[in-house]
């Protein structure tokens, strides 16, 4: 593979301290990157470039890593757009509406169904994001659960079986015998397609017992924990979470003192030598207030306390139709309390810890060669500008896309 030169980058974002003013975002200023086999093979002064096959000139523009959404669900069919009229016009969210979206996608092909993972994640791609956690979820059979996953790998390495979305409705009066269902023949069809397990611990959806034993048979046939937590009020999902050592816990929207001194307390000594990030990361999901108008989630009380948090889309039909990360790190500036460095490392390397990798969201002799060129001269216009595009160009592997 030939070697491709970025260079006249006017702000580089590596999230690889300390760059040349310090700072989380490492930044280096006036700075060039060279990609040999899809992955960083060299950053330094634009003066100090080294030779390669290629050349592409970023015209004194910032450049960053690719952002990562570690949270999305996009395998399903059709649409909720008049749930959110009527959320728009005084109704509260529940969640209730998964069910319609479940009877729309058992309905539906499989080509049907790729059609729209295949759109969304275009859409995502074409706003900065090159990685992306896809979670099943809308299908709540064995079979569905499964085609559901394995649509979902055709496009990420990064696939979540939620058979624990919510209970469907043939087994409403028997949430036990569902329980059983995704622990058992659910799990083992699904196993092969994925690298996550997830579990809606939330009233109207799983208690911490069920929810709990879920997550216990997905560990056992070696899959990673995630959990929805703590979304429509306080609950016990987050405290689950860090008991379990899962890799993300997300919403976060209802937190007690409690839950944020254990996400603090939980230490990750694999990835993080220095140990100041924690195990289990608060994956926060504005979208999903924008669009249910629900209080957002206090990004400033975790920030404060240790946590590391990470900013995803939560991309689905119902409560969090955007698959624009942009848009997620401006409402989270302007919501959440977050400064713009905050929120734009939270989406990148803040997404790549919720997926406990460090090959993705920085850019380092190494990572993998994901990165966006924006039409601006700072990481500070994605919240400065919001709404507009401002993404040129997206490098996934080294290869324009």
């Amino acid at each position: 593979m030939s070697s491709l030169l970025v260079d006249d980058i006017g702000e580089l974002v590596t999230n690889d301290p300390p760059g040349d003013e310090g700072g989380p975002l490492g930044i280096r200023r006036d700075a060039a990157l060279l990609v040999e086999e899809g992955r960083v093979a060299w950053i330094g002064p634009s003066r100090d470039a080294p030779a390669a096959d290629r050349r592409l000139d970023a015209g004194g523009a910032a450049v960053l890593p690719g952002f990562v959404d570690s949270h999305a669900h996009l395998v399903f069919a059709g649409d909720r757009a008049a749930e959110f009229a009527a959320r728009m016009a005084g109704q509260p969210y529940t969640g209730g509406g998964i069910r319609t979206t479940v009877g729309a996608t058992r309905a539906a092909s499989d080509d049907e169904l790729r059609a729209t993972v295949r759109r969304l994640r275009g859409e995502a791609m074409r706003q900065g994001t090159t990685t992306m956690e896809i979670k099943s979820g809308y299908g709540l059979t064995i079979a569905d659960e499964a085609r559901s996953l394995a649509i979902a790998a055709e496009v990420s390495e990064e696939t979540t079986f939620l058979g624990a979305h919510v209970v469907p409705a043939e087994y409403a009066d028997r949430p036990d015998d569902y329980v059983g269902l995704v622990c058992g023949p659910m799990l083992a069809a699904a196993a092969p397609h994925a690298r996550w397990i997830d579990v809606f611990c939330e009233r109207g959806a799983f208690d911490v017992d069920h929810a709990r034993a879920i997550l216990a048979c997905g560990q056992a046939v070696g899959l990673g924990v995630r959990v929805h937590a703590n979304q429509l009020g306080p609950g016990p999902g987050v405290q689950l979470g860090v008991e379990l050592g899962a890799a993300s816990v997300d919403h976060c929207t209802h937190l007690t003192d409690a839950d944020v001194d254990a996400l603090a307390s939980a230490r990750y000594d694999c990835m993080c030598a220095d140990g100041r990030h924690t195990t289990t990361v608060a994956t926060l999901l504005p979208g999903a207030e924008f669009s249910t108008r629900s209080p957002y989630p206090d990004a400033r009380r975790l920030l404060d306390a240790g946590v590391t948090v990470a900013l995803a889309t939560d991309c689905n039909p119902g409560s969090s139709y955007t698959s624009s990360m942009p848009f997620c790190v401006a409402l989270a500036v302007r919501e959440m309390r977050m400064t713009p460095a905050e929120a734009v490392w939270a989406a990148t390397a803040g997404g790549a810890r919720a997926l406990r990798r460090d090959d993705v969201g920085v850019l380092r002799p190494g990572a993998r060669a994901d990165l966006m060129i924006l039409d601006a001269p700072s990481h500070l216009h994605l919240a400065y500008r919001p709404g507009v595009p401002l993404i040129r160009q997206v490098l996934r592997n080294g290869v324009p896309q």
